[in-house]
């Protein structure tokens, strides 16, 4: 089995994405961290006449409260601007390649209009992998590049 050629074969939808939850640009970061907490999600996009023009996800929010920062200041002033994402017609790989390089957990789905259609996390990836590739994902051993450094035996 060649496991690149099927992760970039691999339709963007198999990772589950699921339906964006989204705020205006003006919205405080209060309700925003209230609504994600609310619906259980890692992250709010922040849409302006319905486009996607930023995000802010549970790690800025932990950002802000850890140095005390003021929740009742709109969205636009804090929220990460023109997010990376992807499209609806990007593989798995593509998927994959983008949230390694950037260090990010979840990736907005936009349309050609860059109105969002979904949102993609490393859990949904991780799903697809182990109910795609069960042989390559469990026979790997807890630790797999484990090397011994004192001798073993006599």
């Amino acid at each position: 089995m060649d496991f690149h050629l099927n992760l970039n074969s691999e339709a963007l939808e198999l990772a589950l994405p699921v339906s964006p939850l989204c705020v205006e640009a003006e919205t405080s970061v209060r309700d925003a961290v209230g609504r994600m907490k609310d619906e259980n999600r890692g992250a709010v996009l922040v849409c302006r006449s319905g486009v996607l023009v930023g995000i802010f996800t549970e790690r800025d929010a932990l950002r802000m409260m850890a140095r005390g920062a003021e929740l009742d200041v709109p969205m636009e002033e804090v929220m990460s601007k023109q997010p990376v994402s992807l499209s609806a017609s990007d593989s798995m790989g593509t998927a994959i390649a983008k949230m390694s390089l950037g260090g990010y957990r979840q990736l907005p789905v936009v349309d050609s209009q860059g109105r969002p259609k979904g949102l993609v996390q490393a859990s949904g990836i991780l799903h697809y992998l182990v109910e795609h590739f069960p042989s390559v994902v469990y026979t790997l051993p807890p630790e797999p590049f484990h090397a011994t450094h004192d001798r073993e035996g006599a």
